[in-house]
């Protein structure tokens, strides 16, 4: 155990948890942010050397690539809480199947879910109620998304595994190399060689695909002990259900967020390119945000399940209240900046005045919300770290589907399209209320370790 801590693998079970969870979450921030690029330089550059309508075709983009990878996604988050209780547990032969478990799942299933998802394009982009101006650019755009789906769920995997491990540093090192690729290739294929949506679609794949690889290579020569052999179909049907207990609720709950996010934009859509394009600016700026409580949610879940594994269920707890403290103020903080600074910021994306309006709606009718979007977001990613999935994916389909989609119609409906975001908050009230119930009566412990019965 040891000699893989000298080497960034970070054992949580002893220690400050604030210090921890602070130094994992830090570089996963940075590295989130340089992934968050792909999508957010694409939509620069397309909606400066482009246009309008390029730039809604690049929003439509990510909610549905999203819905598409998260099953895998899922199971990669599966496999950090697999991982971090069997590492916690000290039982590194257990970590090592794990490993090739999800591996051998990833190669048997990659080929067939890049044809489905090259199939749903069409069908997804009626759906959607795409503009017809922007329609041909969406489908381009998505179909090139969808043939290089394998580098981004690649990715996803080799971040669990090192998640799990308490790694956070590698996967900076592996997104920062994949960023720069990105944003040099979107500038050389839109505004040298003139391919538009196509260009920065073609930087995006290219540049998540070397992420991927790079990745294995790098886990491989440095730590050898948990190398990635992507076609060694070592494979342990116990494992495999216990990822998938913890992991299929969790991609199912980011499939259904995807869904619900497509909902929006579809009504988004039904107005006006200008009205989508502000949307999908406000949306990358709020994502923008949300990036340090989305890594923080990452860091409890690998510390709680560490800890799980090593039954210090005093530190789980005391983890807790750090990360949700530290979300709380990160919300605070970037709600007072973006409330008066929105149009500034959307306008550097266009300088369309009825896509800054729609934009800056979009921001300040969800910043009053955020602290509460946060908790909730952070208390979720506690309880799946002990092995609780199925509660978040509960709360999540309540509270941001079958409330918050109702709501942003109902709202855009009777007051008017600028009135229809307020309809998050509503939702994000009911998921904090939810999870803050579900953690306070402890239920989420009852599980005990996966490491316990291997």
């Amino acid at each position: 155990m040891k000699s893989t801590q000298s080497r960034g693998v970070r054992d949580m079970t002893v220690g400050s948890p604030a210090k921890h969870i602070i130094a994992f979450s830090l570089p996963l921030m940075v590295g989130s942010l340089f992934q968050l690029l792909y999508n957010t330089v694409d939509s620069w550059v397309v909606g400066q050397y482009v246009g309008d309508g390029a730039l809604a075709a690049v929003g439509v983009g990510f909610p549905v690539v999203t819905m598409l990878a998260s099953l895998f996604i899922g199971l990669s988050n599966g496999g950090t809480v697999v991982i971090a209780q069997f590492f916690g547990a000290g039982n590194t032969e257990q970590v090592r199947d794990a490993i090739d478990t999800m591996y051998t799942a990833f190669t048997a299933a990659a080929v067939p879910l890049t044809l489905a998802a090259v199939l749903l394009v069409k069908p997804l982009l009626f759906l959607l109620r795409v503009e017809a101006s922007a329609y041909e650019e969406a489908w381009v755009y998505l179909t090139v998304l969808c043939a290089g789906l394998i580098g981004s769920i690649g990715y996803n995997l080799n971040a669990g595994i090192l998640g799990g491990l308490g790694n956070s540093r590698t996967t900076l090192l592996f997104l920062a190399a994949a960023s720069g690729m990105n944003i040099a290739l979107d500038l050389i294929l839109v505004i040298v060689c003139g391919l538009g949506v196509l260009g920065v679609a073609l930087g995006t794949i290219i540049s998540q695909a070397f992420s991927w690889l790079f990745g294995i290579f790098y886990i491989n020569r440095r730590y050898p002990e948990f190398s990635i052999q992507p076609f060694r179909r070592g494979f342990d049907r116990k494992l495999f259900r216990e990822i998938m207990r913890i992991g299929l609720p969790a991609g199912v709950q980011m499939s259904l967020v995807a869904v619900g996010i497509m909902s929006v934009v579809s009504k988004a859509g039904s107005y006006s390119k200008e009205f989508t394009a502000g949307y999908n600016v406000g949306n990358k700026l709020d994502q923008l945000a949300f990036l340090p409580v989305q890594s923080l949610t990452s860091a409890i879940t690998a510390f709680v399940g560490q800890n799980i594994g090593a039954k210090r269920l005093d530190r789980v707890r005391e983890g807790v209240r750090v990360t949700l403290l530290a979300a709380a103020l990160w919300s605070l903080l970037i709600m007072a900046l973006l409330m008066p600074f929105a149009p500034a910021l959307v306008g550097c994306f266009s300088d369309t005045p009825a896509v800054i309006h729609a934009g800056t709606v979009y921001l300040r009718s969800i910043m009053p919300f955020y602290v509460l979007f946060a908790v909730f977001f952070c208390l979720n990613g506690a309880m799946r770290g002990a092995g609780d999935s199925v509660f978040p994916m509960v709360n999540v389909v309540f509270s941001l589907i079958l409330l918050r989609v109702p709501a942003v119609y109902l709202l855009a409906n009777v007051f008017g399209p600028d009135y229809m975001y307020y309809g998050f908050g509503a939702g994000w009230v009911l998921g904090f209320a939810l999870s803050s119930g579900w953690y306070l009566s402890g239920r989420w412990l009852r599980r005990g370790s996966i490491a316990d019965g291997a």
